[in-house]
């Protein structure tokens, strides 16, 4: 029987009794939601959280115990293209090694991984930050797509002085991720992590699921109708564990500051725009995919870790899109392991 699940445009699965709870016109046109994957059957539904509307949740902290960082957060604007400036927050020694870089997903912020920054500042240089049109960062009308960011990436490494670090992409960023190893190579990055999204095929994919893409695009006019109630939907979806009051509000907050046309050609770059799969055959650093369990592209991110050359692959169980917040301490051992594995600090106890 087929799960009562319907996905869409961001990677996040949507229990149809979420979506009975929605107005009207996320009811018509988007009963569920997972944005980035877009591939969507007649009663499943995938939010391509590659696009990680799980970004969305910035400004908001794990609801666990943390200790509290070794090194104060100094957030900066850092210009990486012409009239393009990103907000970036950095914490931890600067002369550890190697230094790990949070990218988050579609309309997210830096803000969103704070629950792990908090995990790794103390033995880590950690940057995160606000992709262009996301977040504080600079808005554009064009440049929205995973190439351009990944030049943005490219030169806030450079404009940092940023040596051979882990890249960590959830959702969203995975796609951003594949276009940097495609532009740049892996030479000078010790590893990379991505996170609960596999590499876009692009335009393949309509024509491999034409009824499921047509469907995407009807969940793309709902989210540009109503904003602000559809990003209220996805986060029902993406997170399944409690989290503290506010954080959701201030995630829905962070999302609204990306207008919903740029929104909106930000997704249809990452999953129908260029075919990034051969990123794969060109990775040679160590890899680490984390995915959640109950994924609908779990047997695909699976695979994937099979086509790169020295990867690995942890499955999180009890968790949804946003993995890192849904089980914190579990995505953050498996983090750690992989950086120690590099030759780096452990994780504080």
């Amino acid at each position: 029987m087929e799960a009562d699940v319907r996905r869409d445009i961001s990677g996040v699965q949507w229990p149809r009794s979420c979506v009975q709870k929605k107005r009207a016109v996320l009811l018509k046109a988007a009963r569920g939601c997972r944005v980035h994957a877009l591939f969507v059957g007649e009663s499943s539904v995938k939010i391509a959280v590659s696009i990680g509307f799980l970004a969305l949740l910035a400004g908001a902290t794990v609801g666990v115990a943390l200790a509290g960082p070794a090194y104060a957060s100094v957030e900066s604007r850092v210009p990486v293209a012409s009239g393009v400036t990103l907000r970036v927050t950095e914490s931890g020694d600067a002369n550890s090694r190697p230094p790990i870089i949070f990218i988050p997903g579609w309309s997210a912020g830096a803000d969103i991984w704070q629950g792990q920054i908090d995990r790794f500042d103390d033995a880590y240089r950690v940057i995160a930050f606000d992709p262009r049109s996301q977040g504080d960062s600079t808005k554009v009308a064009s440049g929205n797509t995973p190439e351009q960011r990944a030049a943005d990436l490219h030169a806030l490494l450079a404009e940092r002085k940023v040596s051979r670090p882990i890249l960590v992409g959830w959702s969203q960023a995975v796609q951003d991720i594949a276009a940097y190893v495609s532009l740049y190579g892996t030479r000078d990055i010790a590893g990379i992590v991505l996170v609960d999204a596999t590499i876009s095929n692009g335009a393949k994919s309509i024509a491999a699921r034409p009824e499921q893409a047509a469907f995407q695009f009807r969940l793309l006019a709902s989210y540009a109708t109503d904003q602000e109630e559809y990003l209220r939907g996805m986060f029902e979806a993406i997170i399944s564990k409690p989290q503290p009051p506010g954080l959701v509000d201030r995630a829905i907050a962070t999302g609204m500051k990306t207008p919903p046309s740029i929104g909106v050609a930000m997704l249809v770059a990452d999953m129908f725009g260029i075919d990034r799969t051969p990123a794969l055959a060109n990775i040679d650093c160590p890899v680490l995919i984390i995915a959640s369990s109950n994924s609908e592209e779990l047997a695909e991110q699976r695979e994937e870790a099979k086509q790169i050359a020295n990867a690995r692959f942890v499955e999180i169980g009890d968790a949804a899109h946003a993995v890192f917040l849904d089980q914190p301490d579990r995505f953050a051992a498996a983090l750690s392991e992989f950086a120690a594995s590099l030759g780096t600090h452990s994780l504080k106890k």
